[in-house]
């Protein structure tokens, strides 16, 4: 199929592109396009105005700041998957994103635009909250600052105001010592997530610390499952605790049943993955 017809703006700046929304209060901003165009296709979703962000300058890039890293908002997630600074200081952050559908999403899909999109079985969006990322939101009247736990609201829903634009992720280092890594359990490689998980752990002096969950595909937005993540901090890991963790996390989730397997399995595979997850971090660190 083809879309309906829809008026495209082409801003070359971002106070340009605010104007525009502004003045379009049913616009959608097109980033990378992997989602809104295969939707607009399909006619899932027919916006009368998209404003194509991709000719601003300066939205596309990854430097290092004083603890943490800064990446644009129009970064494609080949280029954060293949970041030496992303794999050396956010490590599962780099792993999600070369898991990505397929190579040519990749290459266009951007990290600002997944974050937009807040798919809940996305695997970027799992790694950000788990690194507590934070975003950028620009408005005519400035930046403001969402923390990655209030940015994803609900299912395709985020904190960003209509008349704003997502311009910055900025993605803490990880504490010295630490492992991490990002698996996903799907049925083809290319596929969402059946589930989904971002983990990290530091050692110090034998035992679990600073440790991080994050989940997809098994609610309405990504999950960070904080009573797992307790199970283990401070504690020198055992395999009777990765359990009880996995198991903590299979609680907090909130799976629905649909073509990829129904709630009570996915249910008890967050518990599986989240074990081997923190296993496999727990190598690395």
């Amino acid at each position: 199929m083809i879309p309906r017809s829809f008026e495209l703006h082409s801003p070359e700046t971002v106070a340009e592109a605010l104007e525009i929304l502004e003045e379009k209060p049913e616009a959608k901003v097109l980033a990378g396009g992997q989602s809104l165009i295969p939707m607009m296709k399909l006619r899932l979703f027919s916006p009368p105005d998209v404003v194509d962000i991709g000719r601003i300058p300066g939205l596309s890039y990854i430097r290092k700041g004083k603890g943490r890293l800064h990446i644009g908002a129009m970064t494609i997630h080949n280029d954060v998957a293949l970041s030496p600074l992303v794999r050396r200081f956010c490590g599962p952050l780099a792993e999600a994103t070369s898991v990505v559908a397929d190579q040519q999403v990749r290459n266009r899909g951007t990290i600002g635009g997944t974050a937009c999109h807040a798919d809940p079985a996305g695997d970027t969006p799992a790694a950000l909250l788990a690194l507590d990322a934070e975003f950028v939101a620009t408005g005519k009247g400035g930046e403001r600052v969402v923390g990655a736990k209030d940015f994803f609201k609900d299912m395709f829903t985020t904190d960003l105001k209509r008349e704003e634009l997502l311009t910055e992720v900025r993605v803490p280092f990880l504490p010295p010592g630490s492992g991490g890594t990002y698996v996903k359990f799907v049925k083809a490689k290319s596929d969402f997530a059946i589930v989904g998980v971002a983990s990290s752990i530091a050692l110090k002096s034998g035992a679990c610390a600073d440790v991080r969950i994050g989940l997809a595909g098994v609610g309405p937005t990504p999950i960070r499952p904080t009573r797992a993540e307790q199970v283990l901090e401070g504690k020198k890991p055992r395999d009777d605790l990765i359990e009880e963790a996995g198991a903590r996390a299979s609680a907090a989730s909130s799976p629905f049943s649909d073509l990829r397997g129904d709630a009570a399995y996915k249910r008890e595979m967050v518990k599986v993955i989240v074990e081997r997850a923190v296993r496999l971090s727990l190598e690395r660190a």
